[in-house]
């Protein structure tokens, strides 16, 4: 790093290659998973990046193996083929369909989501760490944002405040409909909160 989008498909294949696996694979419930290199980045912001906050000094974080991760967020089909409940029905803020971010969904829920998925792919889900999947969305990348600095760009890549809560759209999207970051993860910026194995801390 820090790769262009080109760089980043061809970081991405050379580990591929390398483990002898598809960069994409899709499971029996249409989750499709891209694979992510193992490597280093600087977690935090630095101190000239606007709007930062004062507790995202930046440090070091090596990424020791690879992984697999969701191209975009498990959706409300998803979910309910692997638990059998609805949590964002009849909530408020939300617009339901197949292909909608599943809301409403707790951290236990999410854990136990991974837990029947695995027992029913005969191999291993989790949620990602912090640092990885900061690792994930940052794809290479040392801008603000992984498709640079610029925030005016910020609702080709995301829904947001500003596209969707301002305009009476006061609901998690659809996946995957703005554009990819450069390892071809959707919906990073924007759209859903999204939960991660472990709890945010200072270090």
């Amino acid at each position: 790093p820090p790769f262009d989008a080109k760089a980043a498909k061809h970081h991405q294949q050379a580990w591929a290659d390398h483990l002898g696996t598809p960069v994409e694979i899709t499971n029996s419930i249409d989750i499709k998973l891209t694979l992510i290199p193992a490597g280093e980045f600087q977690l935090g912001s630095p101190d000239s990046e606007p709007d930062r906050d004062e507790d995202e000094t930046g440090h070091l974080v090596k990424i020791t193996k690879p992984f697999y991760l969701g191209v975009h967020e498990v959706t409300q089909q998803q979910y309910e083929r692997v638990m059998g409940t609805r949590p964002w029905e009849g909530k408020q803020n939300v617009k339901e369909g197949t292909d909608y971010a599943a809301s409403y969904v707790s951290h236990d829920d999410a854990v136990e989501f991974c837990r029947r998925l695995s027992k029913q792919e005969g191999v291993e889900y989790r949620l990602p760490t912090e640092a990885e999947w900061e690792y994930a969305c940052r794809a290479g990348t040392t801008t603000a944002y992984n498709f640079g600095d610029d925030p005016s760009k910020l609702g080709q890549y995301a829904w947001y405040i500003k596209n969707a809560w301002d305009v009476g759209e006061k609901y998690g999207h659809r996946v995957g409909q703005k554009l990819p970051n450069p390892w071809g993860l959707y919906d990073m910026h924007g759209n859903v909160y999204e939960w991660c194995q472990d709890y945010y801390g200072e270090d």
